[in-house]
Formats: C-alpha cells, structure tokens, sequence
C-alpha cells in the first residue's frame, strides 16, 4: 500500500515548494538517518517560517489598507461635522446678534421702564445673594 503525499494539501506550504516523499533507506547508517532527518526537519522548518512570513506580509497590507479606508472615512465625517458647527456657530451668533440690537432698541424707545426694569432686577439679585 503506497504511503500518500501529505505535501500535496498542506494549507501551510506554498504551492511552489514541494518537499520529497521521505522513504527510507534500510542500507544506510543511523548517523545518515538522523542528519537526513535534520536536513528534513530544516527544510520543513524553512517552508513554514516562509508561509508564516508571507502570511504576516499579508495580514499586515490587509491592515494598512482598512486603515486608510477608515482614516478616509473618519477624514469626511469630520470635514461634514466641522461644517455643520460652524452652520451652527453662525446661526447662534447671527441670533445673539439680533437679541442685542432689540435689546438697544427697547431701551432707547423706553429708557424709563429700562432704567426700572434693571433697578428691580438689580434688587432682587441682591437679596438672593446676600443670603
């Protein structure tokens, strides 16, 4: 019964690096067996170091990659978010704006009532903070 290949479906070992069958060889020394087995056991140890890198290569590129979409992303949500606060920012001062020129307005139409207002305003201040 022929052994099988496992090198044919090892997910580990890049298609173009084939590792012979090892069969053994009765007529040889144990000291020859051992250093074939190292010279294997090498061989088998580089092939993986070589997967694993180009894996890592791999992974690595893929990471860079979603970064840069992400970093993109993150880049127009910001420019959007940064225009709406201004809007914002705009629309709030355009209002203070508004509600300072009525403010004038009111007093110099009615500078008694103001001049009332604020004294009343004034007092009850006091009282509260003298407390």
């Amino acid at each position: 019964m022929p052994i099988p290949d496992e090198n044919l479906h090892d997910p580990l070992r890049p298609a173009s690096t084939t590792v012979p069958p090892v069969t053994p060889n009765y007529g040889t020394s144990p000291a020859a067996e051992v250093e074939s087995s190292k010279s294997h056991m090498r061989q088998a140890g580089d092939d993986l170091r070589s997967a694993a890198e180009s894996k890592a290569r791999e992974l690595r590129a893929a990471a860079e990659a979603k970064a840069s979409e992400l970093r993109g992303k993150a880049e127009v949500k910001a420019t959007e978010l940064r225009g709406k606060a201004e809007e914002a920012y705009g629309d709030a001062r355009a209002k203070v704006q508004h509600l300072r020129e009525d403010g004038e307005h009111y007093v110099r139409q009615n500078p008694s009532q103001a001049v009332l207002a604020a004294l009343g305003i004034g007092f009850v201040l006091g009282l509260v903070f003298r407390r």
